[in-house]
C-alpha cells in the first residue's frame, strides 16, 4: 500500500508521482511532475481534487492509508482540466459521495468532459461546513482556465490553490523547505512562464482575493507543499513582479545557424550587449527547446532572432518558437533580427514581421551573404551595444 503524507493532523497529501511526463501543453517538463490531491478528516470528510487518468490506484492507495475511501462526503474539484480530473469519474463510482463541487464554469466543463456526473455548482466567496472546519471558496477565473477556483481551508489556514504557485517538478519531498531554494525559483519561474503568462491581470487579481487572508500553508496542484511562509512571501513577489511586468536588463538571443555565420553574429551581438552590461542568455534551437525560451523571456527588455534563409524562409524552429512566445503575450520592448543568406534572403524579413507582431519595436535588421566580414561584425556589435543603451534608458522608467 502507498501511504498518504500528513500536511496537518486534519490534512494528508493523496496525490500522484509522474516522473516520466516529459512534454505538457507544448514545452518540455524534464523533471516529470506531480498530480496533487488532498484529503481533509473532517466531520464530512473532503478530497481536494483528484489525478490523471492512469494515476487513480496510485491516489486511492494513498487514501486507503488513512481512511476507508467510502466515507468520503465530498469532493471539491478546484480546476477541470483532465491532469486533475481525470480519474474524478473512477473516484465517484468507488467512493460514491454526496456531492461533487466545482465553480459555475467547472461545472460547465465537467459537464462536457463527463457528462454523466452530477456535479454542484459553488459561488465566489460561498463557504462550506465539513464538520470541525470550513472551506471557503475563491473564483479565480482564466488561472489559468476559465473554471479555475481557490479552496482555503480553516482553521488550519490552508489554501488550496489549484495550478497557482505550483511547479512541474517530481521528487520524493513533498515540502519546499525539503529542497533548495534554487530549484524551487528555477521551477517556478518556468511553470509560470509557459503557463500563467498570458494571465498577468488575472494573477494581479487572484492575489488581491488571497492577500488579505491568514495563510500558514499552500497546497497546490502541482510540485511540493509551501509550508515555509517566508520562502512563499519570495515566491509572491516574484508573482507580483512577473505579473506586473516588470523589466531586467537583460537580453535573450535566440538563433538557428547552418554554416555558423549566423551563430557568429550572434556571439557579437552578445559582446555588444555585454559591453553595455547587460545580462545575456542565448539559445541555439538545435538543442534548446521553445520552453527554454519562454523561460528565458520572464522579464527580459529584449528579444533578439537570428536565423539563415532556407527555402525562401526563417529556419522552422524559429517560427515553432515565436510563435509559441507569442501566445504567451510577453511584454518585451525591443528586439533585433539578423542572419545570413545564400541568394534570396528573406528570413530576418519574416523574424522582423514576427517580433512587429508581438509589439517588440525592432531597432536593427542585419544580415550578410554567405559569410560575415568584419564590417557585418562589428555592425552586429555596434547593433548590440545599441540596443543595451536602449535596455538601460528604459530600465530607469521601470
Amino acid at each position: 500500500m502507498l501511504r498518504s503524507v500528513k500536511i496537518t493532523e486534519k490534512v494528508h497529501w493523496v496525490g500522484a508521482i509522474d516522473c516520466s511526463l516529459r512534454y505538457f501543453h507544448g514545452y518540455t517538463t524534464n523533471f516529470g511532475t506531480t498530480y496533487n490531491a488532498y484529503l481533509i478528516l473532517s466531520d464530512k470528510i473532503t478530497l481536494i481534487d483528484t489525478v490523471k487518468k492512469g494515476f487513480e490506484e496510485e491516489m486511492l492507495s494513498r487514501i486507503e492509508s488513512v481512511v476507508d475511501p467510502e466515507k468520503i462526503d465530498y469532493i471539491v474539484s478546484n480546476h477541470s482540466e483532465p491532469d486533475h480530473s481525470g480519474a474524478l469519474v473512477w473516484t465517484v463510482e468507488k467512493v460514491k459521495p454526496v456531492k461533487v463541487y466545482a465553480s459555475p464554469n467547472g461545472v460547465k466543463a465537467l459537464n462536457k468532459y463527463y457528462p454523466s456526473l452530477e456535479v454542484s455548482q459553488i459561488k465566489d466567496a460561498e463557504k462550506i461546513d465539513i464538520g470541525g472546519s470550513s472551506l471557503d471558496f475563491f473564483i479565480t477565473p482564466m488561472l489559468h482556465w476559465p473554471d479555475s477556483m481557490v479552496s482555503y481551508l480553516t482553521p488550519e489556514k490552508i489554501v488550496f490553490s489549484q495550478d497557482a504557485f505550483g511547479m512541474h517538478l517530481a521528487s520524493s519531498e513533498r515540502f519546499d523547505d525539503e529542497m533548495d531554494w534554487a530549484t524551487l525559483k528555477s521551477a517556478s519561474a518556468q511553470y509560470y512562464a509557459n503557463i500563467i503568462t498570458p494571465y498577468a491581470k488575472q494573477v494581479e487579481t487572484a492575489l488581491r482575493k488571497i492577500g488579505g487572508l491568514d495563510i500558514s500553508i499552500v497546497a497546490p496542484d502541482h510540485g511540493p507543499i509551501w509550508r515555509d511562509m517566508e520562502r512563499f512571501k519570495k515566491i509572491i513577489k516574484h508573482y507580483s513582479d512577473w505579473a506586473s511586468g516588470k523589466l531586467e536588463r537583460k537580453a535573450v538571443i535566440v538563433y538557428e545557424t547552418m554554416w555558423k555565420s549566423t551563430e557568429l553574429m550572434a556571439k557579437h551581438l552578445e559582446d555588444g550587449l555585454r559591453s553595455e552590461n547587460i545580462n545575456v542568455s542565448i539559445i541555439d534551437l538545435k538543442t534548446g527547446k521553445r520552453s527554454d525560451v519562454a523561460s528565458e523571456l520572464l522579464g527580459a527588455s529584449a528579444l533578439l532572432a537570428g536565423s539563415p534563409t532556407l527555402n525562401n524562409n526563417a529556419f522552422p524552429s524559429l517560427f515553432d518558437a515565436l510563435s509559441y512566445a507569442k501566445g504567451l503575450k510577453f511584454k518585451i520592448p525591443f528586439g533585433v533580427v539578423f542572419g545570413s543568406f545564400g541568394w534570396s534572403g528573406e528570413g530576418t524579413g519574416q523574424l522582423k514581421t514576427l517580433l512587429e507582431s508581438m509589439s517588440i519595436e525592432v531597432l536593427h535588421e542585419i544580415k550578410c551573404l554567405y559569410i560575415p566580414d568584419e564590417e557585418i561584425l562589428e555592425r552586429c556589435f555596434e547593433a548590440g551595444k545599441d540596443l543595451g543603451k536602449k535596455i538601460n534608458e528604459n530600465s530607469k522608467g521601470n
